[in-house]
């Protein structure tokens, strides 16, 4: 980073630049495996499944719902507990749970003919790997709340206001750095040697790099004093609000079995409801979100959260649509590399903007141009050539990270700023829960529109002229989403909410004779 975590004599500047280098290492490291888990994982199950973005769907539907549910929990379980309990928890549980999704992958692949050769083995499997990918997921989240809304803050606590900006900057320089690189290699290996390859090579990696990952953030913690003596603040502060609460506990008991004769004489009972109120509201869950919701910074959280109910990203719902539709997973990977070049544009332009028109116009100005880098998208719906739809698709969504992720630095830093030191961790996990669940909304989605109809016939393209009438036809057809003319091989794709019957009936209108690739190429099998 460029400025100086801590204010002192140069010596202890020099003294604290290991550490400041081995917490970029340690973000690259743990980030690295999470992304070539998230990148791979929509290219596994649509292998294990093909046809259909059912199994992919489920999976997100797993994954969100988990951090939707548990967030809050993981927000309080991070504030409670001290930063080295925190950290053996989080890379223990990381690992093991992205070892196992890894490995029982590899099984699903290297045995492809399991799900009809043994159904209930194949989905055993199926919903290990759901479960172990939905807790390593959880596990990562616990990191990102420790380090990017508990040690940040710290750090640069008692610094100028734009330390906190820049260093917010840098680890979002760095999680972009990593989905450049972990989807890239992921997609190189998937394209250029195999899926198998590929969930083999992650299972390992996370096999070898625990240790490795633990000395570095250790070495972080011991090398910034401030770490370890906010931890001893906490550590403190809990402590007292265990006696509080235990105090106030057992008066509360005191008072409920306890009855004034006056009372029962007038036959006024104790009211069981404010009692039920008060224990309903005293649930770690509801006490975490009424944390959240008591917050100013609580509809910019929220504004943030809208914006995940949304497929326009490299996740894996549209990461397996455009593989389903014929892009390669080495180009996927590599406009999803483009992405995360834009964004980390995105982290340097931020800073810039930041320092002279403000955090909340910031958020407003990058809201805006993110906005209208989507209409590109919107475009891509009329266009029907598959190909150039999909270009566009991955383009607009790809520039659109410019205005996304400025809008994401600014409403972290105005949590930053604006939630008690108390309240940040508890937030953070509330703010990505609110998040999965809009997220959730989308796999449901998904789910619910997993199957769009993909039709392919043999038709006959002999001149320029029948080939332009054929598109010109086939453009006509209501609820269609695609179209491919593959002239060399005389065959046609549509995709769409239609059947091949009706495609063959409109090209039958215009003198064509059109038929079933798959027949066809059965009977040239046969022949």
């Amino acid at each position: 980073m460029r400025q100086p975590l801590l204010l002192g004599d140069s010596s202890s500047q020099q003294q604290q630049k290991q550490p400041e280098h081995l917490q970029e290492k340690t973000s690259y490291s743990t980030l690295i495996k999470y992304l070539m888990w998230e990148f791979s994982v929509a290219l596994y199950m649509i292998n294990v499944w093909p046809d259909s973005l059912l199994f992919t769907a489920l999976y997100g539907v797993v994954e969100a719902a988990s951090t939707a549910l548990f967030g809050p929990i993981v927000g309080r379980w991070v504030d409670r507990f001290t930063y080295v309990q925190v950290l053996r928890m989080w890379l223990f549980t990381q690992n093991l749970s992205f070892i196992v999704a890894g490995g029982t992958v590899t099984v699903l692949l290297v045995y492809s003919s399991l799900r009809f050769t043994s159904f209930p083995a194949f989905m055993s499997l199926i919903i290990l790997t759901n479960i172990s990918g939905a807790v390593g997921v959880l596990s990562t989240l616990a990191g990102t709340i420790l380090v990017e809304r508990e040690w940040i803050v710290v750090i640069s606590s008692g610094k100028s206001p734009e330390t906190l900006t820049e260093m917010n900057s840098v680890i979002r320089r760095i999680d972009l750095a990593c989905n450049l690189f972990a989807p890239v290699v992921s997609g190189f290996i998937i394209s250029f040697v195999s899926l198998k390859d590929s969930a083999i090579t992650f299972t390992v990696w996370n096999l070898v790099s625990v240790s490795l990952i633990y000395w570095l953030l250790i070495s972080v913690y011991n090398g910034i004093p401030t770490l370890s003596e906010n931890n001893e603040k906490r550590k403190a502060r809990h402590s007292q609000n265990d006696t509080v609460k235990s105090s106030s506990s057992l008066e509360g008991n005191k008072k409920f079995l306890s009855h004034d004769e006056t009372d029962l004489e007038s036959g006024q009972k104790c009211n069981w409801k404010e009692k039920l109120v008060e224990q309903f509201l005293r649930v770690p869950y509801v006490e975490s979100w009424t944390v959240y919701l008591q917050q100013d910074v609580v509809l910019p959280g929220i504004a943030l959260a809208i914006l995940y109910f949304t497929v326009l990203s490299f996740g894996s719902l549209m990461t397996a649509t455009l593989e389903w539709e014929g892009t390669p997973a080495f180009v996927i990977g590599s406009m999803r590399g483009v992405s995360a070049t834009i964004g980390i544009a995105a982290t340097l332009l931020y800073p810039i903007l930041h320092s002279r028109i403000s955090t909340l116009r910031t958020g407003l100005w990058s809201i805006w141009m993110q906005w209208t880098f989507l209409l590109v998208c919107v475009a891509s719906i009329w266009v029907r050539n598959s190909r150039l739809s999909a270009w566009l698709l991955m383009g607009g969504v790809a520039t659109s990270r410019l205005g996304l992720w400025m809008f994401d630095l600014s409403v972290m830093q105005q949590m930053q700023d604006l939630v008690p030191d108390s309240d940040r961790c508890i937030v953070g996990g509330v703010q990505n829960s609110l998040q999965s669940m809009f997220d959730l909304l989308t796999y449901v989605m998904g789910i619910i529109i997993s199957n769009p109809q993909v039709v392919e016939l043999k038709v006959g393209m002999h001149c320029e002229q029948c080939i332009k009438k054929i598109m010109k036809t086939i453009k006509k057809i209501e609820d269609i989403e695609t179209y491919d003319l593959d002239v060399k091989l005389n065959k046609i794709t549509v995709t769409g909410n239609v059947t091949s019957e009706e495609v063959i009936r409109v090209l039958q209108k215009i003198g064509k004779t059109a038929s079933n690739w798959e027949e066809i190429q059965s009977l040239s099998d046969l022949q």
